[in-house]
């Protein structure tokens, strides 16, 4: 027996005596809406026996007189009356054929009222005499801070299923802004006390007499399925979320001129002193603006060196001083010792304050190795043979230290000893657990650029040791996105499923560490926060550079899938909607895009300072009732612009324009004076292609687009909305065959 609350005990009794208002059959499954004279409840129902009651409606101790009650085309509508507020709901049912509800509370209080504390509403219920602390379930995910508003769990004893339960938190922006409350932490719970619970408001922020403030705006869809382990369980996760995603009310997105954002970065990064420092002879670029206290960093070097080559080549523009000024400083950063490239430059590393655990002298955070070490094998792999010789120097201390920890890595070691100095993120938590993932990527790149088997089989020992790992094996959002394209390589080289396995759990590890409702209150009215991927999975802010990395990851994930037919629909749903979202919020790291109040400043930025007016990433865009870029603003961000223009604008000289999709695109076919390609994607979704003039000046030329699921489908489509002479803009479907002509 679990220990519940005395309202849940008493709910429980009223629950079972109330009054039936309502019966569906939803996807098999049957639905009861029941009023007990305290609050409404909506009862689904397995054949074996569980039942789960969701509340809609505010709880309170006071008798409630239901005014209304009518049934629609789509759902019903019902109205509480109560002394203290009115309460409107409504059931939807969004799609016929699918096991899904939806069911939305407004409140509209009759006096200025204070809600100081709400019991979570979800009770799972046996179907009969059983009590709710006889149940029992398994959590398999929940709200994390400001992530997703999600609860995933399935119902064991009595025999039940599983329900998603999706809390639509934009939603309750209007309750968060009059009340100074956040909607963080709201989804989760302990079994069987689930659910949402609303924040407590303070006697000075109450909701407004006659004000209509939605409370909850919650899509449930149930199913039959147990999952039997860990991949079952996050395939179960990733097809049930596609699911529900499909069903929000999506917020817009803009077109943001990225080849303008990059310029004007480009021109802050090469001029603006507080981005370098000189040491050991070399030109380096500070980790953040005005640091001039931390020794340089060679993960900094490299992720601004990598995304600057890619979009060198692809512009045709020359970006040579810069480039080699970062390429001339990174054999500095080997340590001939060690026989490997480093973190901190050792030249500098005595300077380190030790004010954090990895800012001590040969200490090594476990992910950090690999780091740079990846970006240098991207670097080989275009022809850079100053990379492949770093990376080549230093690969046989990475197999050393990763034999030596059997392949699980700790937190942090001395790099000469391999003394473990911390080994569990958090007491009985483990080490970085996606490291073995980004081992394998390495091991996988210089496979590929040696031909050498024993990196194929390193990658592989690595790999397996994921295997038994669940939604926790996300440490770092760019790593886990690596490691699972990684993974998908790894199944297509062996065939061994259990790698495919994993790639769908690394996926569901980052989709689980998402934002998928809109902050809309406080300084958050200022920047998009939808799709928002947090870097790691307690952070209270989001993070540029590890979201252009996962952005970077996510684009190589589908390429990798094509003809791959095993890789499930909705994570290719998934991640081009997750790809959409990142190019139309990322722009709102640049301080030049956001009001200076919204700001940090002064003493509240914790490393170096903040220039508003310099087109350089903040590191952190925070929850709205705090300041932004209270980390700093991060030069190492620069490579945001540099790794999404490449990926996303297509230049088509002989047409005279340029194509810009927010969906990733592929297998561009070329004619004379024509171009097709494939949108990835799901076809239920829609993206934002643009046609522009290939250079500013251009004359905007006229061309006719048709789209459609197949060549031999495709239709004409009209464009939407530009500018005109400078964009033409249209929405079309992902997952779709599209042919320009001019």
């Amino acid at each position: 027996m679990k220990p519940i609350a005395a309202w849940t005990v008493s709910s429980q009794d009223s629950l079972e005596n109330g009054d039936l208002l309502m019966e569906k059959n939803i996807g098999g499954y049957p639905l009861k809406v029941i009023f007990d004279g305290f609050s409404l409840w909506f009862v689904s129902q397995w054949t074996a026996g569980g039942r789960v009651a969701f509340r809609g409606g505010l709880p309170s101790n006071e008798r409630l007189e239901l005014k209304h009650s009518r049934n629609t085309p789509g759902g019903a509508n019902f109205t509480l009356e109560g002394s203290s507020a009115s309460t409107k709901i409504t059931l939807r049912f969004p799609d016929p054929g699918k096991p899904i509800f939806r069911y939305t509370v407004s409140l509209a209080p009759s006096l200025d009222l204070l809600v100081p504390y709400t019991p979570r509403d979800i009770m799972p219920l046996f179907n009969g005499n059983g009590r709710t602390q006889n149940t029992d379930g398994i959590v398999h995910a929940s709200q994390v801070g400001m992530r997703s508003g999600l609860l995933f769990f399935t119902l064991e004893q009595p025999a039940g299923g599983s329900v998603f339960y999706f809390q639509n938190l934009t939603a309750l922006n209007k309750f968060c802004e009059a009340t100074g409350t956040s909607a963080g932490d709201l989804v989760g719970g302990s079994w069987p006390e689930i659910g949402m619970k609303l924040p407590p408001t303070e006697p000075g922020r109450p909701l407004k007499k006659n004000e209509e403030y939605i409370i909850s705006d919650a899509f449930v869809k149930l199913s039959d399925d147990l999952p039997a382990n860990n991949y079952e369980m996050s395939g179960q996760f990733l097809n049930h979320l596609a699911d529900i995603y499909e069903m929000l009310p999506l917020p817009p997105t803009r077109y943001h001129d990225w080849p303008d954002i990059l310029h004007r970065g480009l021109e802050g990064l090469s001029e603006h002193k507080g981005c370098w420092k000189f040491a050991d002879g070399r030109s380096y670029l500070n980790a953040y603006v005005s640091d001039y206290k931390t020794p340089p960093e060679s993960m900094v070097q490299l992720a601004v060196l990598l995304p600057l080559t890619d979009f060198d080549q692809w512009s045709g523009e020359d970006h040579h001083p810069v480039i080699e000024t970062l390429r001339n400083g990174l054999e500095n950063f080997f340590d001939p010792q060690l026989g490997t490239v480093v973190r901190w430059l050792p030249a500098l590393q005595k300077n380190l304050d030790w004010s954090e655990e990895q800012k001590e002298p040969e200490v090594m955070d476990s992910w950090y190795l690999h780091h740079p070490l990846l970006n240098l094998s991207r670097l080989a792999l275009k022809g850079d043979a100053k990379a492949e010789k770093l990376l080549l120097d230093s690969i046989g201390y990475v197999i050393k230290v990763a034999r030596h920890f059997k392949y699980r890595w700790p937190v942090f070691y001395k790099m000469a000893t391999l003394e473990v100095l911390k080994e569990e993120t958090a007491p009985g938590q483990g080490g970085e657990k996606d490291v073995p993932g980004a081992y394998a990527h390495l091991m996988l790149q210089t496979w590929k650029l040696t031909g050498k088997k024993v990196y194929l089989e390193e990658a592989v020992k690595a790999a397996k040791k994921l295997d038994g790992l669940g939604l926790d094996i996300f440490y770092q959002a760019n790593n886990t996105a690596f490691s699972a394209g990684a993974l998908l390589r790894l199944y297509k080289e062996t065939g061994d499923k259990l790698f495919l396995d994993l790639s769908h759990l690394c996926i569901a590890a980052v989709m689980k560490n998402v934002q998928l409702w809109e902050c809309n209150y406080g300084n958050a009215k200022h920047y998009p926060t939808f799709f928002a991927v947090y870097p790691l999975k307690d952070a209270p802010y989001t993070a540029a550079y590890e979201e252009q990395e996962v952005f970077s990851a996510f684009h190589e994930f589908l390429q990798e899938a094509e003809g791959v037919e095993e890789v499930l629909p909705s994570v290719r749903l998934l991640l081009a909607e997750c790809l959409r979202n990142i190019i139309n919020r990322v722009a709102y790291y640049y301080p030049p895009m956001l009001p200076r109040e919204v700001i940090a400043e002064g003493k509240d930025v914790k490393t170096g300072e903040i220039d508003p007016n310099l087109w350089i990433a903040l590191e952190d865009l925070q929850d709205g009732w705090n300041r932004s870029g209270q980390v700093g603003q991060e030069v190492y961000g620069a490579g945001v612009a540099f790794g999404i223009v490449p990926r996303q604008y297509h230049k088509v000289p002989q047409g005279g324009f340029m194509l810009f999709a927010d969906y990733p695109a592929g297998n561009f076919r070329r004619r004379k004076n024509s171009l097709a390609f494939q949108l990835k994607g799901g076809s239920s979704m829609h993206c934002r292609i643009a046609i522009l003039p290939l250079e500013k000046g251009m004359t905007m030329p006229e061309v006719r687009i048709q789209a459609g699921r197949s060549a031999k489908d495709r239709k004409e489509i009209a464009p939407l909305s530009g500018i005109k002479g400078k964009r033409a803009e249209y929405s079309i479907n992902g997952n779709c065959s599209v042919k320009i002509t001019w």
